[in-house]
């Protein structure tokens, strides 16, 4: 028997929380998440996409009241797909496929008592750049922000009949590994132009850089894939939210004059000092953090965003900028490795830029799509 608990108490919210350190404990790869970024997901005066969408979370205990399980199930108005589907994330449960089906019925039911044909899962109320699918190869230490989960969670969603609707590939390369020889002789032939300069992001201007990451971005991205127009004024704000953590020797912008044509987006692995917070940031907790970021050394960076104005495309840029910055940040810090946000495999022009930089994939995650028609036909994300 098991038996379901909606979370709306301080303690059940508390549980919510716990119940995977517990799951995770004897796992040297498991980083525990701040508790304060999974609650402001669920906390509708911080997460925006509850003005056109509704979420609840269950706990899912056994006769014992031991938690078994645990799941939050969403509609989101602005997830827009070929049928009425919904989302399941923070997925966590016990190594029993009976208890895996019993969390996944009760999702599916309250989905289609709110007129939803599928399934999303493990996705978030919320852009995919966080807590987005289900690791299936590469279980190392995951990055800020991604999801990480035991082997057996992939035969728990697919022996249910979830299949695969797109994987998330990641990206890596050695900060130290050999630089391609086509990125070299770029890096010569436009260093030989006075009209072409590369400089790192400083903390001390962030208003000049928001405007020349919206401009490039604008014009790198606006007809690529699934891209969209962004604003200077939310640019901006990002930076100032990502101050105390800009590392200002690996953000490069290149400039044709004083026009930005290029950038290549970094910042360090927050979870190389939060895994030693076990997911608290309180007082206690930022006095340590201030401490490790200080005194430990973060050996792994996070590549964010990489773009080049279409005028500027297939000329060789992107390997003087990559070559001028790989050279500064092996003198000035102390990375050793540098790892992409995951890429969709429905998207192969950025697949190709990657495979282009000397990267090879490191992990895997995958997000899953249960249709509850059986017999309507299952397709894959379209190819961009």
């Amino acid at each position: 028997m098991i038996i379901v608990e909606e979370v709306q108490n301080e303690n059940q919210k508390k549980e919510f929380l716990e119940f995977p350190s517990r799951l995770y404990q004897h796992d040297k790869n498991y980083i525990r998440p701040l508790d304060k970024d999974i609650e402001a997901i669920f906390n509708p005066e911080k997460n925006k996409f509850f003005k056109n969408g509704e979420c609840q979370r269950f706990l899912f205990k056994n006769k014992k009241s031991e938690t078994v399980g645990k799941v939050a199930v969403f509609v989101n108005k602005l997830y827009r797909q070929n049928q009425p589907t919904g989302g399941i994330g923070f997925f966590d449960c016990i190594n029993d496929q009976e208890t895996a089906n019993f969390i996944f019925d009760h999702c599916k039911q309250w989905l289609m008592g709110r007129g939803m044909e599928a399934m999303d899962g493990p996705i978030n109320l919320g852009e995919r750049d966080k807590f987005w699918g289900l690791l299936i190869e590469g279980f190392i230490e995951p990055l800020y922000g991604m999801n990480y989960n035991f082997p057996y969670y992939v035969d728990l969603f697919e022996n249910y009949g979830f299949k695969i609707y797109f994987e998330q590939l990641c990206f890596s390369r050695p900060i130290f590994g050999e630089v391609s020889r086509v990125f070299t002789i770029m890096h010569q032939k436009h260093k030989r132009n006075p009209e072409i300069s590369a400089l790192p992001m400083k903390k001390n201007n962030l208003e000049k850089f928001a405007k020349d990451f919206t401009e490039i971005y604008n014009k790198a991205w606006a007809t690529h894939g699934e891209g969209k127009q962004i604003e200077e004024a939310k640019v901006l704000k990002m930076f100032k939210t990502m101050k105390p953590i800009i590392n200002e020797h690996i953000s490069w912008f290149v400039y044709e004059k004083e026009k930005p044509i290029a950038m290549w987006m970094n910042l360090p692995d927050l979870n190389q000092w939060f895994k030693y917070l076990n997911g608290k940031f309180g007082p206690i907790e930022k006095l340590k953090f201030l401490w490790y970021k200080k005194f430990k050394k973060n050996e792994k960076m996070i590549g964010l965003v990489f773009g080049v104005v279409p005028e500027w495309q297939k000329k060789g840029i992107d390997g003087f900028m990559i070559w001028e910055g790989t050279q500064h940040l092996r003198k000035h810090t102390d990375f050793t490795m540098t790892e992409l946000q995951w890429i969709g495999d429905f998207n192969p022009k950025m697949i190709k830029i990657a495979e282009n930089l000397d990267t090879t994939v490191t992990r895997k995650l995958a997000t899953y799509r249960y249709l509850f028609d059986r017999n309507k036909p299952f397709e894959r994300h379209p190819i961009l």
